[in-house]
C-alpha cells in the first residue's frame, strides 16, 4: 500500500483547487491522507460519495474517543456540535424560522443600508483601498449584531474571539478565543432573559422548553459559523468578478443575474489553505467508493474537491454566472445542510450587487498572484483584497 499523502496539499494558484488534490481526484474518489498533525486519514473526493456521507448516520462529527479530541476552540466547536447531534432535529426546528424568507427579507433592508454606508465610505477613500478590510470584514460583523441582538459596541469584541477560536497555528489562543465567546454568550443570554428584545437571542429564550444551555451553544455557532465564513465569501466572490470581467459586465447588464452569480461564487469558495475537508468519524465498518471504512476512522469530505468534480459541473474552474448549481455542496446537504445558509446568500448578493453597480470599473490594484490566503485560520478567506477605481 502507498504511503499516505501528507496534507495540506500545496496551493499554486490562488483560485485554483491545489494540483495534488485534482490528480488524486483523477485517480479515485477515496485516499488514505495524513493531517498536517499527523493523524491518518480517508479523503472524500468525489461528488457523489460527498454528497451521500454529508448525510449518512454512520459518520458522526464527534470523535467517538474522547480522549483523541484535540486540545483547542475549533475541537471545543466540533464537541458542541456533536453535543448537539442527538437532539439535532428538535434544535434545528429551533433555528430555522429565523432564517425564513420573511426574516431574510425584513433584515435585507437593513444590509442594504449597511452596505450602502460602507460603499459611501470607500468611495470617499483615495485608491488603492483594501477592499477586505472596508467591506467584506465589517459587512457581516454589523449584520449579525443587528440580526442576533449583539450590542453594536460589543462588535470588534466577538470578532475578536471568532478569529482567535478559528485559530489552527495557535491551540492556546483557539480555545481561549472560544472560551471567551462562550462565557460573552452566556452574559448575553443573561440579559436577554432579564431585557428581550427583537432579535433572535431574544425570540429563542422566549421560546418554551429550550435550555440557557442551548440559548448560549447555539449562540456561539451562530456567532462563529455566520460571522469568519461570510467575510472569506465576500472576498471571494469580489475577487472572482474582479478577475472575470466578462461576467462582471453580465452582471452589470443584467441583475437578475445576481442569485445565480452567488450560487456558481459560493460553488468556487476560496479554496481553504488547509484543503482537507468537512471532519467525521466512522461509527461503523461500511464501503464507500470501493474503499472499506472501518469504525473509528477519520474522514474528510472534501466539498473543494466535490464542487470542481468535472462529472458534475464541466470546465468546474471557469466562472460561469449562468451556470445550473443545483449540485453545489457549498453549505453541505440533506438533513445537515447548513441552516444559515440563506442569510450568507442574501449578503453576498446585497454586497456583491451593491458594489458591481456603485464601481463598474473596479479593479484590482496588484497581480492577482499577488494575493495570499490567511493560513491561520480554520476557514481561510484572503490575507487582502487592494482594489482601484
Amino acid at each position: 500500500m502507498n504511503a499516505p499523502t501528507q496534507l495540506p496539499f500545496e496551493q499554486t494558484h490562488l483560485l485554483h483547487v491545489a494540483p495534488l488534490l485534482r490528480t488524486l481526484q483523477s485517480q479515485g474518489t477515496v485516499h488514505r491522507v495524513r493531517t498536517p498533525e499527523g493523524d491518518e486519514a480517508w479523503l472524500v473526493t468525489g461528488h457523489a460519495q460527498v454528497q451521500q456521507l454529508l448525510d449518512d448516520d454512520r459518520l458522526s462529527r464527534s470523535n467517538p474517543d474522547p480522549g483523541a479530541t484535540r486540545d483547542s476552540g475549533v475541537a471545543l466547536l466540533d464537541s458542541l456540535l456533536g453535543s448537539f447531534a442527538n437532539d439535532h432535529t428538535r434544535l434545528r426546528s429551533l433555528l430555522e424560522p429565523h432564517f425564513s424568507a420573511e426574516r431574510m427579507q425584513a433584515l435585507r433592508a437593513h444590509v442594504e443600508t449597511v452596505t450602502e454606508r460602507l460603499l459611501d465610505e470607500l468611495a470617499e477613500q483615495t485608491p488603492p483601498v483594501d477592499l477586505r478590510l472596508e467591506l467584506a470584514l465589517p459587512l457581516p460583523i454589523l449584520v449579525m449584531c443587528e440580526w442576533l441582538g449583539v450590542p453594536h459596541e460589543d462588535k470588534d469584541q466577538f470578532g475578536i474571539w471568532t478569529q482567535d477560536a478559528a485559530n489552527v497555528s495557535d491551540r492556546v489562543r483557539s480555545k481561549q478565543g472560544m472560551a471567551e465567546l462562550f462565557g460573552y454568550c452566556q452574559k448575553l443570554v443573561a440579559h436577554k432573559r432579564q431585557n428581550p428584545g427583537d432579535d433572535v437571542i431574544s425570540r429563542l429564550c422566549a421560546t418554551e422548553g429550550i435550555s440557557d444551555h442551548e440559548v448560549v451553544g447555539l449562540t456561539a455557532l451562530l456567532l462563529f459559523g455566520g460571522y469568519e465564513t461570510t467575510v472569506a465569501r465576500i472576498g471571494t466572490g469580489a475577487l472572482l468578478l474582479l478577475v472575470n470581467p466578462q461576467q462582471r459586465q453580465a452582471l452589470l447588464d443584467d441583475p437578475s443575474l445576481i442569485p445565480g452569480a452567488v450560487e456558481e461564487i459560493l460553488r468556487m469558495s476560496m479554496p481553504n489553505p488547509h484543503n482537507g475537508g468537512m471532519p467525521r468519524y466512522a461509527l461503523t465498518d461500511f464501503d464507500v467508493g470501493g474503499t472499506t471504512i472501518r469504525t473509528g476512522d477519520f474522514v474528510l469530505l472534501n466539498i473543494i474537491a466535490a464542487n470542481h468534480d468535472e462529472t458534475v459541473f464541466a470546465d468546474s474552474e471557469r466562472v460561469d454566472v449562468t451556470r445550473q448549481t443545483a449540485g453545489s455542496l457549498t453549505f453541505g446537504h440533506g438533513t445537515h445542510y447548513c441552516v444559515g445558509a440563506p442569510l450568507a446568500r442574501m449578503q453576498l448578493q446585497v454586497a456583491l450587487s451593491r458594489m458591481v453597480a456603485r464601481f463598474p470599473a473596479m479593479s484590482l490594484a496588484v497581480d492577482p498572484e499577488k494575493l495570499s490566503l490567511r493560513h491561520d485560520t480554520l476557514l481561510g478567506g484572503l490575507v487582502e483584497l487592494p482594489v482601484t477605481w
